[in-house]
């Protein structure tokens, strides 16, 4: 991650509106190597008349609406209720610029094997990044010059907090990365701590971005009791560091404890993740795969259909049903009900027999 001060027209920006992934461990603190342009790039669309740049918008929010990720799904949400997104896209579609998301997540998989297939993306990492991409297909036939999503990948944020080696999430970032090429997915980019502050070793990166960027313990305490949605966080982050949890040889009740700890840690350097990528890249509408509520900063977006609003395909496997749907289950559960299908050599997903 950068250093204060970096300059926010970085290179990731021009990776995310190119189509390109921006390969991590190739940089130098604040840069990262993108593709060269292609020779007889189409001219820029001009920018649309200035009276139907609201419509425009909402016609783009109105997309996003059926996926949203929602911590409160009883409100029936329009376009109209997200003003400060809909100011977002304004500021690309006025100008006639593609729209740039950014979305942390995709961080590794889960290391409770009752849940995941393995520590490589799968099936569930396939659809969800396919699914991306063709949302910003159809945001482009709405407005020609069209959207990108970089993904922000935040596994080497926390890995030491979720106990994740960071081989393993530098394993699943390539493959995440290749994945992306081999399905000519031409509207996502990719970014991760390797990106930044050189070849300083995975922990001094670490401490330094939580150091520079992190809100306090006491500070986040304090949110804990008195913010509603900070709430929810903290206890679904809980949840999941106590399921994920291996070899831990003491009490339920030590595991808990521990569990509630490195859950202030893991939002910690969660919220520092956010805000280095919000420098990185001002100008950008910011998607989020955790559950949000109407009118705030974030939009949640669902990957894939699931029961549980929290789960992702990092922390799960997918079953095919037999009417087509894709869903995602613990892959314990997943296994009573489908047999085990390989893709390129590795177990993909569950398919019901």
């Amino acid at each position: 991650m950068p250093p204060a001060g970096v300059a926010t027209d970085s290179p990731t920006d021009t990776a995310a509106q190119s189509g390109t992934t921006a390969h991590p461990g190739t940089t130098c603190p604040d840069t990262a190597r993108t593709a060269p342009a292609r020779p007889g790039t189409a001219r820029r669309p001009a920018a649309p008349d200035p009276r139907s740049v609201p419509r425009i918008c909402a016609a783009i929010l109105e997309l996003l609406l059926p996926h949203r990720r929602a911590s409160d799904p009883e409100v029936n949400a329009t376009a109209a209720d997200f003003p400060l997104q809909l100011e977002q896209l304004a500021d690309f579609v006025a100008v006639g610029d593609p729209i740039v998301f950014t979305l942390p997540g995709f961080p590794c998989k889960s290391p409770n094997l009752a849940k995941v297939l393995g520590h490589l993306p799968d099936e569930g990492e396939r659809l969800s990044l396919t699914f991306l991409d063709g949302l910003c297909e159809r945001i482009g036939a709405l407005y020609e010059p069209g959207a990108r999503i970089l993904i922000c990948s935040d596994g080497h944020i926390f890995g030491d907090l979720i106990h994740v080696p960071d081989d393993h999430i530098d394993q699943y970032s390539d493959a995440l990365s290749a994945m992306i090429t081999q399905e000519g997915l031409g509207h996502l980019a990719t970014f991760d701590l390797r990106a930044v502050l050189g070849d300083l070793p995975f922990d001094e990166k670490r401490a330094r971005v939580h150091a520079q960027y992190a809100p306090s313990k006491e500070e986040l305490r304090e949110q804990v009791l008195t913010d509603e949605e900070t709430l929810r966080l903290y206890r679904g982050i809980t949840r999941f560091l106590t399921e994920d949890t291996a070899g831990f040889t003491g009490t339920r009740s030590a595991l808990q404890r521990d569990c509630r700890q490195r859950a202030y840690g893991v939002i910690q350097r969660s919220r520092a993740w956010g805000d280095l990528i919000a420098e990185q890249h001002p100008r950008s509408f910011r998607l989020s795969i955790h559950p949000q509520r109407v009118g705030v900063a974030k939009f949640g977006i669902r990957l894939l259909e699931a029961a549980d609003a929290w789960m992702t395909p990092w922390h799960s496997a997918v079953l095919h049903r037999p009417d087509g749907r894709w869903e995602l289950l613990r892959s314990a559960e997943a296994r009573e009900i489908g047999r085990l299908v390989e893709r390129d050599g590795r177990p993909s997903h569950y398919e019901t027999v």
